[in-house]
């Protein structure tokens, strides 16, 4: 059938024709979803319509409403308030949808559109395990890219690796000389965890050399000859570090001695680099597995640091680029209020940005993807505008498909974290707590009890991992959030538990019913208000994954999974379902159980939740 909105739409520009003879094939139709204390289902905004009509808003609703009630066999009823025309579907229009439509599998999924889109998220350094920073990134990355899958495009997940630089010579030298030949399986330690220890331990090493230094002849020199007035000397020294370790700490100095050797490629030190470099990716699949998430392709740092320079080189024969005196590379966006940027230092080398200029190309070149999402926060903002600006100066085939998929950093209730000071919460520690929480929880019910312990285990890691994915991804990625791992566990709340419940609802009755024949539910007509109000959400499905991936939202289908499993409850209290009074109304309210159930479970998979059967 016509889908509603359309067919209202259309049912207005004729009206408008048909009562008032203006030619409304080019109108603006708006259309809402109808206010909760409000009969109907569409609301049509009359305000706009006085230009064409030359009447009030709420007389225009009155004939519109009259004429589409009566030209119409899907409109009901209507009322009007103020300038809202409110319309009533007829009661036919949603039986029939939900019996022949809702239940069937894949609904609310796209057709193939035959459009390829690469997502790329996670992309950590591989000198200290994933943490909360990174659960974000790869929660909404992975639901990002499932929900592009559902919305028809053909997606493929990337992440770029960060496994070189000065921060994984720290690790490196730090193992190297405190380490005494340990090991992760030596020491029992997760392979991630056991690299990252070595980064907190060469930042401690340093702390205590820079504090020493501090008390030298030399330092004082420094201090009296550099300080500000305005600086205590606390503030004095921590502004001073970046600088101390440049110019005269000695692990400083050996840290940078062994990137240059990496770089000229030392055996001993490349060695040395794939060694922990291999424990980092043994610890980073385990967590990957854990949080249900997988890359079609990884792209390493060391080996696309020094793409993206024959970019540069085409852009200065276009005359995009221009080359300063002394040979650096720049571009200037200025006319795009973006500054101008380096792209090529003086001595030739790459920048980052030039980096990423060849990594985009490669992946074009890898997948042919007239699409690329970036999941990155919010802090590289201005550095994707610059990015997708200089993409679309060289004229890029898939420059106008970029998107960067900003986000808000997560903090704890406790406040922000620190890598380097290892008070970070690692995304390991962070999943075993909140299904410590889930099994607390549990505990106070006996719903399981018949259950295995290994059985009951895991439904506590489907509910804790709810608990965690739901909580982080129904904020919206712009926004700043505060994770509790207890509330995220609460089963009245706005939780992910709360929705998998619902969804488990759904399951028991069906269990309860003997899975009958549900033939019978043709002959049911007359729709309780709880009835209509879970049918229309169903039927908003389609359209709110379209929306959700169009915007690149994820969040929009963990809140509309929330309010089905809210009216679920709401109907779930409101009517009997095995003792409707009617074979009829029990085998359409067994429909209705099996579609929502059906939905939810689709929409929470696109989230990367499971949905457990018993809770």
């Amino acid at each position: 059938m016509t889908a509603l909105p359309e067919l209202i739409e259309t049912g207005v520009r004729n009206g408008l024709e048909t009562l008032y003879g203006v030619d409304a094939s080019g109108q603006d139709i708006t259309l809402q979803s109808t206010r909760k204390e409000f009969e109907g289902e569409y609301t049509v905004v009359t305000f706009p319509l006085t230009r064409l009509a030359r009447k009030k808003p709420e007389q225009i609703g009155e004939e519109l409403g009259q004429y589409l009630r009566d030209n119409f066999a899907e409109i009901k009823d209507y009322n009007v308030i103020k300038g809202f025309l409110n319309l009533v579907i007829d009661d036919a229009v949603w039986t029939r949808f939900l019996l022949e439509q809702a239940g069937e599998p894949g609904f609310g999924r796209s057709p193939d559109r035959g459009e390829r889109v690469v997502v790329e998220f996670a992309s950590p350094n591989t000198n200290k395990p994933l943490h909360l920073g990174h659960v974000r990134n790869i929660l909404l990355g992975w639901a990002t890219s499932q929900l592009l899958d559902a919305a028809g495009f053909d997606v493929k997940t990337v992440q770029i690796i960060n496994d070189r630089g000065i921060a994984i010579c720290k690790s490196m030298l730090a193992w190297e000389r405190f380490g005494k030949g340990a090991t992760p399986k030596s020491t029992g330690v997760k392979p991630d965890h056991f690299v990252g220890e070595y980064y907190v331990l060469f930042e401690t090493r340093f702390q205590e050399e820079y504090r020493a230094w501090q008390q030298s002849e030399d330092a004082q020199v420094i201090y009296e000859d550099r300080k500000k007035k305005e600086l205590s000397e606390k503030e004095f020294w921590k502004s001073y570090k970046n600088t101390y370790f440049n110019t005269h700490s000695e692990l400083g100095a050996a840290a940078k001695e062994m990137l240059l050797k990496w770089e000229d490629g030392d055996v001993e030190t490349v060695a040395l680099w794939n060694r922990m470099n291999g424990w980092v990716y043994e610890g980073f699949d385990e967590t990957y597995e854990r949080m249900g998430v997988r890359f079609d392709k990884l792209y390493y740092e060391s080996q696309t640091y020094l793409l993206g320079k024959d970019m540069v080189d085409a852009g200065l024969d276009k005359g995009v680029f221009y080359r300063k005196e002394d040979g650096s590379v720049f571009v200037d966006l200025t006319d795009a209020k973006l500054d101008q940027k380096a792209l090529l230092r003086a001595d030739g080398t790459s920048l980052y940005i030039t980096q990423d200029l060849g990594t985009a190309r490669l992946r074009y070149d890898d997948f042919g993807a007239t699409r690329m999402v970036y999941t990155v926060a919010d802090e590289q903002n201005y550095h994707f505008q610059v990015l997708f600006e200089i993409l679309k100066r060289l004229e890029e085939p898939y420059a106008d498909g970029l998107y960067h998929l900003s986000y808000g950093m997560v903090d704890l209730p406790s406040g922000r974290m620190k890598s380097r000071e290892g008070t970070v919460v690692d995304a390991d520690d962070l999943m075993d707590e909140v299904i410590q929480e889930a099994y607390q929880s549990s505990l106070e019910r006996e719903s399981t009890s018949d259950l295995s312990e290994e059985e009951r285990r895991e439904i506590i890691r489907k509910v804790g991992m709810a608990a965690l994915k739901f909580q982080i991804i129904k904020v919206g990625p712009q926004k700043r959030m505060v994770f509790d791992p207890k509330e995220s566990v609460d089963l009245q709340g706005q939780t992910g538990p709360y929705v998998q419940n619902a969804f488990v609802r759904t399951r028991a009755v069906w269990r309860k019913a003997g899975s009958p024949d549900l033939s019978a539910a043709a002959g049911y007509t007359a729709l309780e208000p709880t009835e209509r109000e879970l049918i229309s959400q169903l039927y908003s499905y389609p359209t709110l994954l379209r929306d959700a991936a169009e915007n690149y939202d994820p969040s929009l289908v963990a809140m509309y999974c929330y309010e089905l499993a809210k009216n679920l409850h709401k109907f779930w209290h409101d009517v009997s379902i095995l003792n409707a009074g009617s074979e009829a109304a029990t085998a359409f309210r067994l429909r209705l159980c099996q579609s929502v159930g059906n939905v939810l479970e689709s929409g929470m998979g696109i989230l990367g939740i499971e949905m457990p059967e018993r809770m």
